[in-house]
């Protein structure tokens, strides 16, 4: 067993046991810490893996949120099956938008500024859609908090925890699976030179599709456990962009395109984004832009001093080099 296993094995462990030791504060803070390590990692596979820049991930969160949200509202659907359309109508979504920018040849900058456009128009689109609450917003029905319901995905904290923790998993077990495949080296050979890939004979339009759809129906997987966690949707904070700039924050500090730095970033910036929330509640007025003035100062000292992001080098300083993918 090489060191990399055993220090995984020893942090799956205390994850597992993370409910049984601390109180329901600690228990929703790391929820927060693995809901943001999904979402980065979800974005990372189209950013980090493909080379493809998004601005505008916060549509699939919101598409995710606002499909497993408004099934469960008006039918009773269980929120696994809304996981799955919300997958399914953002993976659409994402194709049209994948489309759209590599069919006429929009890159980089103007990509993202296209994922944002959508994310914006979709945004006001429901926020006028009676049919999911409009500016009203939308209010999941909530069971007894001492009762675990995990068919409707209702009840304690420990409850959500643990399934975060097993879609965390999940989609962290989906990355590895794809880096070491030939889809893998595909994004990677675009992400690097997207002519020289297409020199040597692959599809990029067909591999740069698939990762947008893929990266976008994880991220709606992630939006129907928000809507559910919360119990609350409004179209503008689930489209907000601000949550697009923390999930892309988490990947950037941890390091993009590694398997390991999306999930240390997002932990490293909520753990932050925390306990800066704690201070601005304690000196009160005047200090309500503290944690995002706090995200930009740690994106500068990224940005000088480690463009790679945190894990390279904790991987380098810990022995595990090999465990970086690069």
């Amino acid at each position: 067993m090489g060191r990399a296993t055993r220090m995984l094995i020893g942090l799956m462990v205390a994850l597992l046991l993370a409910p049984f030791i601390g109180n329901d504060y600690l228990v929703s803070v790391l929820i927060l810490c693995l809901f943001n390590a999904y979402l980065a990692q979800a974005w990372n596979i189209m950013m980090g893996f493909a080379g493809q820049l998004s601005l505008g991930h916060a549509l699939y969160v919101g598409l995710g949120a606002y499909a497993g949200g408004a099934l469960f509202f008006h039918y009773g659907t269980p929120p696994w099956i809304g996981m799955i359309v919300g997958a399914a109508i953002a993976a659409l979504v994402g194709g049209v938008i994948g489309f759209l920018g590599f069919r006429f040849g929009v890159k980089g900058v103007y990509f993202a500024l296209l994922t944002i456009a959508f994310a914006e128009f979709t945004r006001i689109l429901f926020d006028h859609f009676t049919w999911v609450g409009g500016s009203s917003g939308l209010y999941l029905p909530v069971v007894r908090a001492d009762h675990d319901n995990l068919l409707l995905l209702r009840g304690r904290p420990a409850m959500f925890y643990y399934v975060i923790l097993g879609l965390s998993a999940a989609v962290f077990l989906i990355c590895h699976r794809i880096l070491g495949s030939r889809l893998g080296y595909y994004w990677r050979a675009i992400r690097e030179d997207q002519d020289a890939a297409q020199a040597l004979g692959i599809d990029t339009f067909k591999a740069k599709m698939a990762a947008v759809m893929l990266s976008a129906a994880l991220t709606a997987v992630g939006g129907v456990f928000y809507a559910f966690y919360t119990n609350t949707l409004y179209a503008e904070s689930a489209f907000a962009m601000h949550r697009s700039i923390e999930l892309i924050l988490g990947a950037i500090i941890g390091g993009m395109g590694t398997l390991f730095g999306p999930i240390l970033g997002a932990f490293l910036l909520t753990l932050l984004g925390e306990l800066l929330t704690r201070l601005a509640e304690n000196f009160g007025h005047g200090f309500e832009g503290v944690k995002q003035i706090g995200y930009g100062l740690i994106l500068l000292v990224i940005i000088a001093l480690r463009r790679e992001g945190v894990w390279p080098r904790l991987a380098k300083r810990l022995g595990l080099d090999g465990e970086k993918a690069s």
